[in-house]
């Protein structure tokens, strides 16, 4: 059976090098802090230095090509390498400035932009802090909304206001907004369980002023009793030790290393946590082998079920208009990972275009939740019973993203037997409205939510979060293979008579264009799976990994709805596509605002052969959210996610020692 410290031994001889190789930077490590600056003193000291309202929006590295990264890998990871150099170290910036969005390419070694382009299209770069800070103070200081709330009976010193996105609806759209909503803290840590109803209030984000304002009705405001959504227990009663005698890990700059894995780690302020060029050791040739070239998650759609005035505009695509990475939480030892977990800090450009430390913002540790990796019981060998197994212990990459009221636990998990697990919980508080109601009488009201408290409806809402998974299995020339399961009938004519009448087997179809990698999962039973059709096992079974889905959950919105439009790609659950490296964000790059004309659903219209290539896989990860009581103040995490799980890629399972 396998033995973790062997197992270390084995790697260790099997690659003297890696430790060499591990100190080398990689290509797609993140901007450090230095470059980040870099990049600000370049762009300030350009013509654009000198525009209105410079703001930066989106900075990390310029991605270098695919094919030049390997081939730098590859040169690296000899037992002599061979010195080529890195890919140029270049940067990509988009910032907004005398009221235009700027593209830029910069190259680091030369200081000197490279590349500016005005972008013209539809949509809008991810929002600054700066200013959603900024736009949530406005109200405080106008008149108007100051007569609202001292009208209501209620203290301005009390009132927090949050500002949202606004969406497309069909409109002309000439400038960026925000519509800000304000909520009574008065008694209360819990600030999105006391609504202040009625008032819409319209920020231009550019000139940073109110330009509408009404107040339409009032609503009662519901209690402050109840809603401390605080823990009475210290963070120190939480904490449960034990012992494992793992392989341990390692991490060097940005690569990891663990047991039978080896990965590089990142972090920027859009997806947050990226994982690159994961490769698996296969025990039988003591080489690693690339499963994983890139993944990570690319973008949310958050639509809320309620068309009225005040809510009809809450549908928020959280990544493209925020940023994950940038909402990215300070991890908590004990609770959110182990005490004894590794935290990293990341580095992101601030509004000023300044660097910004965010600090344990990942964690990284091993996990043994007392689940089984494999065991039997042998009782058929004469005289004897024979038991053994091996524990499950995994590694995970930790983040979490707080984005308004919600907090989204995002994992990525290996394990030892080869498979990768992404797992994705949800957490966090409700987002309510008030209204007249103190009980639900199941006949009259509560059409868009349910009452979780008196006098405040939590509303129906989806929650879909989309992966890109950039997956090489074994190579980057990959097919897309639908394994379907068929119910076959035992002809009355077999040879000998058998006394079944069905059984089910296999069906494969191998997608040739991306119109026929899209999956509805759920609507027919099939195994999904990347394989290499160049390269077989040695008893001639293709080698790949097979996409093991959750639940089966599909956007249901009408396809003609002006957030669907934008989404479009929320009603297929899976999408294959031809590998580009621009293509990497499923709602298109500009989100805000955006009208839907570019994003994954668009890109898979070209139909672009996709057998035999270098391809990507999109899976979404969906939650319908039918709110109840016990989700109230504070809601329990929800989880999902998917596995990919090997298929023939091993000669047999690798957490077995090879004879």
């Amino acid at each position: 059976m396998n033995n973790p410290l062997l197992q270390a031994l084995a790697l260790a001889f099997a690659l003297p090098f890696f430790s060499s190789l591990l100190s080398l930077s990689h290509p797609l490590d993140p901007l450090t802090p230095n470059e980040i600056n870099q990049v600000q003193l370049i762009i300030q000291n350009s013509n654009l230095g000198s525009l209105p309202n410079l703001t930066f929006h989106f900075v990390d590295i310029a991605e270098p090509d695919k094919s030049d990264v390997i081939r730098w890998l590859n040169s690296n990871s000899q037992p002599k390498p061979t010195k080529i150099k890195p890919p140029a170290r270049q940067a990509k910036a988009v910032v907004r400035a005398g009221g235009k969005t700027y593209e830029l390419v910069l190259d680091l070694a030369t200081n000197s932009i490279v590349s500016n382009h005005v972008y013209t299209g539809h949509g809008y770069p991810p929002l600054s802090f700066t200013e959603l800070f900024q736009a949530s103070k406005l109200p405080l200081k106008y008149s108007k909304f100051i007569d609202s709330i001292v009208s209501r009976g209620l203290n301005i010193s009390e009132v927090s206001c949050i500002p949202m996105t606004a969406g497309w609806y069909g409109e002309t759209v000439t400038t960026r907004i925000l519509r800000v909503n304000c909520f009574y803290r008065g008694g209360s840590v819990n600030v999105f369980a006391r609504p202040i109803e009625g008032i819409n209030l319209l920020v231009d984000v550019d000139t940073m002023r109110i330009t509408s304002y009404s107040d339409r009705f009032r609503a009662p405001l519901p209690k402050s009793e109840g809603t401390d959504f605080r823990s009475k227990k210290p963070a120190e009663s939480s904490i449960i030790t034990y012992n494992i005698s793992g392989p341990g890990f390692k991490i060097d700059g940005h690569n990891v290393r663990w047991a039978n894995w080896e990965f590089h780690l990142s972090f920027d302020a859009r997806a947050g946590v990226t994982i690159s060029t994961a490769s698996v050791l296969d025990p039988a040739t003591n080489k690693f082998r690339p499963v994983l070239y890139r993944g990570h998650v690319s973008e949310t759609f958050v639509p809320y079920m309620d068309p009225t005035t005040e809510w009809y505009y809450r549908t928020f695509m959280d990544i493209g208009e925020f940023g994950f990475g940038r909402s990215a939480d300070t991890l908590q030892p004990a609770i959110d990972c182990p005490a004894s977990a590794v935290f990293l800090d990341g580095y992101v450009a601030g509004g000023d275009g300044k660097a910004q430390k965010m600090a344990n913002v990942i964690c990284v540790f091993e996990r043994y939740s007392g689940d089984v990796g494999m065991r039997h019981t042998e009782i058929n060998v004469p005289g004897r019973v024979i038991r053994s197994g091996e524990p499950e212990i995994s590694l995970v990459v930790r983040m979490v993203a707080t984005v308004g009221n919600y907090d989204y636990i995002l994992d990525w998990e290996f394990k030892q037997s080869g498979s990768i697990k992404v797992g994705v919980d949800l957490t966090g508080i409700l987002e309510m409205k008030a209204t007249e109601q103190i009980y639900s009488d199941g006949k009259t009201g509560n059409t868009y939510g349910t009452l979780v408290t008196e006098n405040a409806v939590a509303v129906n809402h989806d929650h879909f979060l989309t992966y890109y998974l950039d997956l090489d299995v074994d190579g980057n020339r990959n097919s897309f293979v639908k394994a379907k399961l068929q119910t076959a009938r035992v002809p009355p004519s077999s040879n000998p008579p058998s006394p079944r009448r069905s059984y089910w087997t296999v069906v494969k179809e191998t997608a040739k264009t991306e119109s026929q990698g899209r999956v509805r999962v759920g609507a027919e039973p099939a195994e999904l799976l990347v394989v290499n059709p160049n390269k077989r096992t040695r008893l001639g079974n293709q080698i790949g990994y097979r996409l093991i889905t959750g639940q089966p959950v599909s956007s249901l919105l009408s396809d003609y709805d002006y957030p669907q439009m934008r989404a479009g790609y929320t009603k297929y659950q899976v999408w294959v596509t031809a590998y580009n490296k621009s293509e990497r964000w499923a709602g298109g790059f500009y989100a805000d605002r955006s009208r839907g004309e570019d994003g994954l659903s668009i890109w898979a219209w070209k139909n672009r052969a996709i057998e035999n290539r270098d391809i990507v896989v999109w899976y979404t990860v969906g939650f319908h959210h039918n709110p109840c009581q016990e989700d109230f103040p504070i809601m329990s995490t929800i989880h999902d996610g998917f596995e990919l799980r090997p298929a023939n890629f091993f000669e047999r399972n690798p957490m077995v020692n090879k004879d």
